[in-house]
């Protein structure tokens, strides 16, 4: 019986599932094997993991795989894709697809068709593939350059946000509970504690900001809408460039836990959106990327 392996690597977890032609026959979610997140040593580790999880769970070998598609952000850099050819090469059979985590949670949702897929988790991008069949992105380019409604802009605009809201002399619940989170004594610990070396991880402090909108706080409210504007941007701009007359307008599909969660970033994303291309419609919920890279892997004659 032939075999199939969908991998979704991202960045605080990687979810597995191998399936034969028509059915899943196990699934399990292990660590990050990206290598742009952690070293080689716990790659293989949390890798192994969640192979002896799919074997022993199916009661089948990953010899009998004939295709795996692995789906990751950095799907063009040598050291992301040296490390997964080797990896996966020396622990299962068949042919190796590597693609960008975007491209397989677009495909989750379209099936190789055309739409826009938005994809907005610690990290953020957005993908489009036109009635041509080509595939055209915006952002993507990591925390520093890009990200716009992740959870590390949320965090990094939130902290922002607190002491402009400082100066300004306006009270708001965010100072109180990032302060409370971190374990902080005053805004002055917190100036110190995020300048030190190494960084704290300030994508931690979305589902803070997300706690504080839903009690109301306006700064926060502010901050998450202000993200689903600017992500909202960049599906503009992939709109312009392939369906500029407006004549037949694209679905958007959604991917990744704020697009799931965080309902004002993504209202915020349709209404800017909607302001310019009003007839884009939207797939519920959220699409699950691996069933994207589970779809890659079972076409005949695809290669890596």
């Amino acid at each position: 019986m032939p075999l199939y392996l969908a991998v979704d690597a991202g960045g605080t977890k990687t979810d597995f599932a191998l399936a034969d032609e028509t059915t899943t026959l196990a699934r399990t979610r292990a660590g990050s094997i990206k290598r742009m997140r952690v070293d080689a040593t716990t790659a293989e580790a949390n890798l192994d993991a969640a192979l002896t999880e799919l074997t022993s769970a199916s009661g089948l070998s990953l010899q009998h795989v004939v295709r795996t598609c692995v789906g990751t952000a950095g799907e063009t850099v040598p050291m992301v894709v040296d490390w997964i050819r080797g990896a996966f090469g020396a622990r299962v059979a068949g042919e190796l697809v590597i693609r960008g985590d975007v491209e397989i949670a677009l495909d989750a949702g379209f099936r190789g068709g055309e739409g826009i897929l938005v994809l907005a988790g610690t990290g953020s991008n957005v993908i489009a593939r036109g009635a041509d069949g080509k595939l055209q992105g915006a952002g993507g380019y990591g925390p520093v350059l890009a990200d716009q409604g992740s959870g590390h802009r949320i965090g990094q605009r939130a902290l922002r946000r607190i002491f402009l809201a400082k100066d300004e002399r306006v009270p708001t619940l965010l100072s109180e509970e990032v302060l409370r989170f971190w374990q902080l004594g005053s805004l002055n610990e917190l100036i110190a504690f995020v300048h030190a070396d190494p960084r704290p991880d300030i994508s931690k402090l979305a589902p803070i900001v997300l706690r504080c909108a839903e009690a109301g706080d306006a700064l926060a409210l502010e901050v998450l809408a202000h993200e689903g504007e600017e992500l909202g941007y960049l599906v503009r701009l992939l709109l312009r460039r392939s369906w500029s007359d407006g004549a037949h307008l694209p679905s958007l599909a959604f991917a990744g836990s704020v697009m799931e969660h965080y309902v004002p970033v993504r209202q915020a994303l349709l209404k800017a959106v909607r302001a310019e291309f009003a007839g884009v419609g939207e797939l519920p919920g959220v699409v699950d990327p691996v069933e994207g890279a589970l779809w890659r892997a079972r076409l005949a004659g695809v290669t890596a």
